[in-house]
């Protein structure tokens, strides 16, 4: 597949900036779009999701779907975006190829929703010729894959918020890059410092 069309490099300071930045994203995404999120444990990819999905107006709860593959949202009725497209969040961490993707089957939900690939990189660029891919990049560092799976998760819910807490001010580096003729016209995005502020959530909603 050819090479990225654009790129666009932005620093945030806190989760709320990035929340607030993936929420401004968010808004501008449309049924059939694709979204490959990259970064080490804690660089924040979980609440970048959480912000696209209150962009998308979806059900709220968004939380890492370590241990369940996929996870549908559907959008509100009496959200931001009312008759907008759900958003299906995935982690393909544990998938080991494109072929295991197909198993899952995200064709059956592309056309009518929003879906967005934890750990998806060389994995579900099959699935779309149009995507756009999100590093986030954590200027310290951290763990570079999360734990392996077990038969029995832990029944406590994970905190909804994937930055670790005493590294909240860490400073984030977020590059973004489109594909394919969706993305010809890159995303209008506030420049940093100019977030808007955002809520963010403290306890998941839903599942």
């Amino acid at each position: 597949m050819s090479g990225a069309l654009w790129e666009r490099t932005l620093t945030v300071r806190t989760a709320e900036e990035t929340h607030a930045l993936a929420a401004v994203l968010g808004a501008q995404l449309q049924a059939g779009d694709l979204l490959v999120l990259t970064g080490e444990l804690g660089a924040g990819k979980t609440t970048f999701t959480q912000g696209l999905a209150e962009g998308l107006g979806v059900r709220a709860g968004i939380i890492s779907p370590t241990f369940v593959l996929v996870r549908i949202h559907p959008n509100l009725p009496s959200g931001s975006r009312p008759g907008g497209p759900d958003l299906v969040h995935v982690d393909a961490y544990r998938l080991g190829s494109a072929s295991e993707i197909d198993d899952i089957d995200l064709e059956n939900t592309m056309d009518s929703a929003v879906t967005v690939v934890e750990w998806g990189r060389d994995r579900v660029e099959h699935l779309s010729e149009s995507r756009l891919e999100v590093d986030l990049v954590r200027s310290l560092g951290g763990a570079a894959a999360p734990p392996a799976a077990t038969s029995e998760p832990d029944p406590v819910e994970p905190d909804p918020l994937d930055f670790d807490p005493a590294d909240n001010d860490e400073p984030r580096t977020i590059i973004i890059r489109g594909f394919g003729p969706r993305w010809v016209d890159r995303p209008v995005l506030p420049a940093p410092g100019e977030y808007p502020a955002q809520p963010l959530p403290t306890t998941p909603e839903g599942t």
